[in-house]
Formats: structure tokens, C-alpha cells, sequence
């Protein structure tokens, strides 16, 4: 746990800072999940309520308050200079949770009562694995800040037997050739390429873990707090110009069912990505139209085949027309 010197000046735009736990009400120690975390509202030099939302390390530390942050890297930025270590440290947050659970973890959308837990770089670790299958057995997201990491391993796969590598791995070296600052696409792609036979080395960052990591908050009998259901969520945008939204039933599933689709075809998992696909699909009136549309910008880059979008416009107008289901459980394959 970091020791906390006198406070940092901070300027009236953009706060964080550490308080006391015996000042908010329900939050309990090492990590574990606070009864209360709506995000409040303080004054603005605009009279527009500031958005303020509570934080804590994942294994473990005293709460922090932050605000005034527009993308996640700069949601990074304001985590870390509540607890005096750089940004670069921290390796992915999940939402109203401690545990390291790939179901809860931070996206492109942060709802305004959702209490933030920021899991850091652990133990680097480094094994030697032989590629005897054309497939690895994982899937792979990236935290939007230049770390890419395992969200899934397939059981029986390759992976799965190498022991040491977890879900929640920072992948930070394929042999000799640094992965920090690439996308998640591009280490899978760099993990495709390794040809069936040869032996790789894989140097991993696993998430600093306490002792408690894996211990759930003691049941008292009584109604559940209503941490993290709000109605309206913060979309984090890359430019930093963050935007509060209504939540969209709709869109989440259809949205849901797109990085599955992802996470099938690139062994990615992207809702941001996911995102603008949908944004792009529900303004098209036609497969034709929204096939062009993805040639005419940037997600052209990823090399969608003509049957893949075919597949995506198919999970967009199953939305579109309300025969889409909440999906429990992604199929993913790497």
C-alpha cells in the first residue's frame, strides 16, 4: 500500500486526491467492493456539475476521488496521482469489483455510478512456449493505453497448459520484440505469425495481487448496494472529449454481439472497436452500404473478409430488429 506524503496542489479543473475511509460511508479495506459510489456532483466554474467518481487499487489501498478526465489514458493519469506512482504502472481497471474478473473490465463506457479499481504491474514472468497448433488458445484485449493483455484462455489449447501465464497478463515481450505501446490486433497478429513448431519466448506482467484478492465482501443479509446501475454512462472518446449518454439496451447488445463476432475472427476484444462498427452498421440501409462505409474509413484498416462483414451486418439488422438476445457468454477463439 503507497504512503502518502502532504498533498499535491491540484487545480480547480481537474481533481484527485485520497481521502480518509472512515469518510465514505460502506468502503471497506483491501480492495473489497464499497456499499456506496455514486458519482457526485461539485461546483463548477460553469454551474455545470462535475462528474466525480471514487477509485481504488485493486490489491488493495485507501479510496481516491477523481474527476476531469476525457479518455483513459488521462482516467490513468488522475488514478495515478492519487496514489503517487506513474500511469504507466497501472495495467487495466475493472468496474465495482477488485477481483481480477475479464466480465467487469473498464471499456470505452464508464457509468456514472460505477467505483473504479485499478490493478497495477506485479511479477514479471518469462516462459518458453512451443507452438504446436496453429491456434494459442487466447484472446487478447488492450487496456486503450498501450498495454495489451490475455482476457481469455481457451481450455485445452496451448495456453492452457503452459503454466505460470494467467487471464489478466500483460504481454510485454514476444522473444526479443516489445509489444508495449501496440494494440491488441497487433500482438495477436505478431502471435498468428509464429509458425507451427518453433518455440517463442513470452515475457508476461502479471496484476499485483493481495491476499484477499480472490475473498468476496462478507454477506450481511441486507439489500444489495446499487453501485454501478446507473441509467447514464460516460463514453470515453480517444480526442478526450468525454460525453455523457443515456444507456442503450439496444446498442449494448448489438454491441455485445459485434466483439463477439471480434473476438472470434481477430481473438480481440474491442468495445470501443465494437462500437463505431455499430455506429457505422445503424445508419446503413443495406449490407452493400455498410460494406462501403467500412472501406471508406478507418476500420478498414483492420481487413475485415467480405463474409465477416456479412456477419456483422447481420448481427446490426438482427439488433436493428429486436432478435437480439443478451449474450451470457462470448465464443472465443484464438
Amino acid at each position: 500500500m503507497p504512503l502518502f506524503g502532504k498533498p499535491k496542489s491540484r487545480s480547480k479543473e481537474s481533481a484527485s486526491e485520497v481521502i480518509p475511509q472512515n469518510q465514505i460511508p460502506g468502503v471497506a479495506n483491501q480492495g473489497s467492493s464499497p456499499s456506496q459510489s455514486r458519482s457526485q456532483a461539485l461546483p463548477h466554474s460553469s454551474n455545470q456539475p462535475r462528474l466525480v467518481f471514487h477509485c481504488q487499487l485493486g490489491h488493495g489501498s485507501p479510496t481516491g476521488v477523481i474527476s476531469g478526465f476525457g479518455n483513459v489514458r488521462e482516467l490513468y493519469q488522475k488514478i495515478a496521482g492519487c496514489y503517487d506512482i506513474d500511469y504507466t504502472e497501472i495495467l487495466f481497471c475493472t468496474l465495482n469489483t477488485h477481483k481480477l474478473d475479464m466480465s467487469h473490465l473498464l471499456g470505452g463506457q464508464l457509468g456514472l455510478d460505477d467505483f473504479i479499481f485499478a490493478h497495477i504491474k506485479g511479477r514479471p514472468k518469462v516462459v518458453d512456449i512451443e507452438k504446436t497448433g496453429e491456434a494459442l488458445g487466447l484472446t487478447i484485449t488492450d487496456n486503450g493505453a498501450g498495454y495489451a493483455f490475455i482476457k481469455v484462455i481457451k481450455p485445452g489449447s496451448i495456453m492452457a497448459g503452459i503454466e505460470g501465464i494467467c487471464v489478466g497478463d500483460h504481454i510485454e515481450k514476444v522473444d526479443d520484440e516489445s509489444m508495449v505501446g501496440l494494440r491488441h490486433y497487433e500482438v495477436a497478429k505478431r502471435l498468428k505469425e509464429i509458425p507451427k513448431g518453433v518455440i517463442f519466448r513470452l515475457r508476461v506482467v502479471e496484476p499485483l495481487k493481495s491476499g484477499f484478492s480472490e475473498i468476496g465482501a462478507k454477506s450481511t443479509g441486507q439489500k444489495k448496494s446499487n453501485y454501478g446501475s446507473g441509467k447514464e454512462t460516460l463514453r470515453l472518446r480517444p480526442n478526450g472529449q468525454a460525453k455523457v449518454e443515456k444507456a442503450d439496451e439496444l446498442s449494448s447488445i448489438a454491441i455485445d454481439k459485434i466483439n463477439a463476432l471480434l473476438e472470434s475472427f481477430l481473438g480481440i476484444n474491442d468495445t470501443e472497436l465494437a462500437q463505431s462498427i455499430w455506429e457505422t452498421g445503424i445508419v446503413a440501409e443495406n449490407p452493400s452500404e455498410f460494406s462501403t462505409a467500412i472501406e471508406n474509413s478507418d476500420l478498414s484498416e483492420f481487413g475485415f473478409t467480405e463474409m465477416f462483414v456479412f456477419d456483422l451486418w447481420g448481427a446490426i439488422s438482427d439488433a436493428k430488429q429486436g432478435r437480439l438476445k443478451k449474450i451470457q457468454d462470448f465464443n472465443e477463439k484464438f
